[in-house]
């Protein structure tokens, strides 16, 4: 699949003034559930940065617990516009950058988080290291994506629902063919145990996978050595 910068950004840039609505409706707002999840178990202790935030939707969930200011990357500008004029999001600093080159400094942040962002990016493994870079050591990164349930009806289900469903719901609504690329990319998205390795292999010393809902999501939670 195809997952250039240039054709990602202009696609999220397309839905980006529905994409909230579609979030919350598609997901029969269970998605807000499993980023409040996230926040629990990443228990920040300091401050908080969010990848591919989009309009930051989970940044705000890590600002509310905190109590104080966190950093949202994303390199949609038309995203991080509607990020900015959400009251929700009235504690997140956005700024427009890439996952590939995050334009912060190393050893930075007690937890660096993404949701729903990373099997997006053009190269995981380098993603995933900008992830662990940016990370204090001792400090946790925090993936929140979708996954293949293990249950043979859940899976059935599933693939309905990406396949018919969502990519159906999703392009009449925003008048683009975004969601079917959204689809494929679940669809063809790697494993939660060849997640947790490549982690590892990017520079967290332990990663523990929290299953959601059946196992159609899960949470990643790495600890950066």
């Amino acid at each position: 699949m195809r997952k250039d910068g240039a054709t990602i950004q202009a696609m999220f840039g397309d839905i980006a003034p529905r994409y909230d609505l579609l979030n919350h409706l598609l997901s029969l707002n269970i998605d807000k559930r499993w980023r409040r999840r996230t926040v629990k178990l990443s228990a920040p202790q300091g401050p908080v940065l969010d990848v591919c935030t989009g309009t930051g939707d989970l940044a705000a969930e890590f600002a509310r617990a905190t109590n104080r200011k966190v950093v949202g990357v994303d390199f949609c500008g038309p995203m991080l516009v509607h990020g900015r004029e959400k009251k929700s999001c009235r504690d997140v600093h956005f700024v427009r950058g890439d996952a590939l080159a995050l334009p912060l400094p190393s050893d930075a942040y007690d937890v660096v988080s993404v949701a729903f962002g990373i099997r997006n990016v053009a190269d995981l493994d380098a993603g995933l290291r900008e992830l662990v870079r940016v990370t204090k050591p001792g400090g946790r990164v925090a993936v929140l994506e979708f996954t293949m349930p293990p249950s043979r009806m859940w899976r059935a289900m599933y693939g309905f629902y990406f396949g018919r469903v969502l990519p159906f719901v999703g392009n009449v609504v925003t008048r683009s063919k975004a969601y079917t690329y959204l689809n494929k990319s679940v669809m063809e998205w790697t494993t939660k145990e060849e997640l947790a390795r490549r982690l590892k292999e990017a520079g967290c010393e332990k990663v523990d996978v929290h299953p959601l809902t059946g196992g159609v999501a899960a949470i990643h939670l790495g600890t950066k050595s």
